[in-house]
């Protein structure tokens, strides 16, 4: 629901970059883009900013 909400304040062509904890994430990110129309960019596991274990996705909003 974050996602979707911030995903309509931006124009089409923009990047969004979500980081997450939860491993079902990376599941529900990819049927929310497949069911909307974005682009899945890229995925990557691994730490951030000193955290262990945190989930980044890139999604590019549909023109």
């Amino acid at each position: 629901m974050l996602v979707r909400n911030k995903v309509r304040e931006l124009k089409g062509g923009d990047l969004l970059h979500v980081l997450a904890t939860d491993p079902t994430t990376e599941r529900d990110l990819e049927q929310f883009c497949q069911f909307m129309k974005h682009d899945y960019v890229a995925f990557q596991r691994g730490e951030w900013e000193g955290d262990d274990e945190v989930l980044q996705f890139w999604i590019r909003k549909s023109e």
